[in-house]
């Protein structure tokens, strides 16, 4: 397989969002990732499109009858990576657990994603992204000065402090297994990923850097030069420029160099700056402003919708997208100079490669037959 991770096997148990990021990651390094899909559930990916279980093959499985679960464990046997994103508890009572499969592969790098985390008072309770990074502190961060914070999407908890930090953590505990030899398991928890997104808001605190409510500080919209603008065909801007080089580029370009401007950091004056920078970039369509400022260091870049990224010219340079099944989608992340990776392909409808799985783990085609005749595997 191309990629860092060839030869890397992981099994995913079906769940949503972050678990199946984590695995989607994994099979674009080049991971031979094996999602075991509920059995009776075939009537769609898990993701509306299949984006995110890109590149895998899929079995399903009946985890409640003993055939299903063995199986799992039998799957787990030849397994570097397990992942799941029940409940804590759930997998111990169906039987594959850490436990349930350390004792049939201790090298097995066994990896849990929730919300909340496997302990804790709030460990059983039912959530969401926007719940998660409320909890973290990251959601109180995000909005204008006096209204309501505004939800960024599932971005922070979900894939950024979810998904992410999961793989992040399977790959140090496989690098781990290099020496010791042994498993272990790998307990992430959207709280504490997306907490950990704000370590440098913690940093600029601790400085007196970031003392006000949201909206009000050097990085959040309180400061005219880090923030978006709303441009003549009604699309917008996004204005970064906060060193002191960049800002006055940014002048020069807007043709404010002879105006009598508030001093570029003086946050009780930014709403000022800002009404004389919005002034100018009203003028004009966004576009238009993309052209200007498209070999300019005023760090002023065009607000692309997701779905207008992939036609900028730098991402098309970088082939920072790829159609996978008809459907553009971000490409695999990072670059490699050796370990190239592969286009993704399409993901396996649930239950698309059953037959081969089990050949591939040894079962005959007898007891494949029998697998699938009483239900245990569809």
């Amino acid at each position: 397989m191309s990629g860092p991770l060839g030869g890397v096997r992981v099994v995913e148990i079906a769940s949503l969002a972050p678990g199946p990021f984590a695995c989607m990651i994994l099979a674009d390094l080049g991971a031979d990732v094996i999602r075991v899909d509920r059995a009776g559930h075939g009537g769609g990916l898990l993701s509306p499109s299949g984006v995110l279980d890109r590149g895998r093959r899929s079995i399903s499985v009946d985890l409640g009858t003993a055939a299903g679960r063995d199986v799992v464990l039998r799957l787990v046997e030849t397994a570097d990576i397990l992942v799941e994103g029940f409940r804590p508890g759930v997998v111990e009572r169906l039987g594959i657990g850490p436990d349930d499969c350390a004792s049939r592969n201790p090298r097995l790098i066994y990896g849990r994603m929730t919300g909340w985390g496997q302990s804790g008072p709030m460990s059983q309770r039912a959530g969401h992204d926007i719940n998660y990074i409320a909890l973290s502190g990251a959601l109180h961060l995000i909005g204008r000065t006096g209204e309501r914070p505004v939800p960024p999407a599932n971005l922070l908890a979900d894939f950024g402090g979810g998904g992410l930090l999961l793989a992040m953590g399977l790959m140090a505990a496989l690098h781990e297994r290099t020496s010791s030899g042994l498993g272990q398991v790998v307990d992430a928890s959207m709280v504490e990923g997306s907490a950990l997104l704000t370590a440098f808001v913690h940093a600029m605190h601790a400085s007196g850097l970031w003392d006000g409510d949201r909206g009000e500080n050097l990085l959040d919209g309180g400061g005219a030069f880090y923030d978006t603008y709303e441009c003549a065909d009604g699309r917008h801007l996004a204005v970064g420029c906060v060193e002191q080089q960049f800002y006055a580029e940014l002048l020069v370009t807007l043709g404010l160099t002879d105006a009598d401007l508030p001093e570029q950091y003086d946050l009780d004056e930014a709403d000022a700056l800002r009404t004389r920078i919005a002034a100018v970039i009203a003028t004009r369509p966004r576009d238009e402003w993309a052209a200007i400022f498209a070999e300019s260091d005023a760090c002023v870049t065009p607000v692309l919708s997701p779905w207008e990224a992939a036609d900028h010219p730098h991402n098309q340079a970088r082939e920072s997208f790829v159609s996978v099944g008809g459907i553009t989608q971000p490409a695999p992340a990072p670059k490699f100079s050796r370990s190239v990776v592969a286009t993704p392909t399409a993901g396996s409808r649930p239950g698309a490669d059953s037959t081969t799985v089990l050949a591939d783990i040894g079962y005959t085609a007898e007891q494949i037959a029998e697998l699938t005749s009483e239900g245990a595997v569809e």
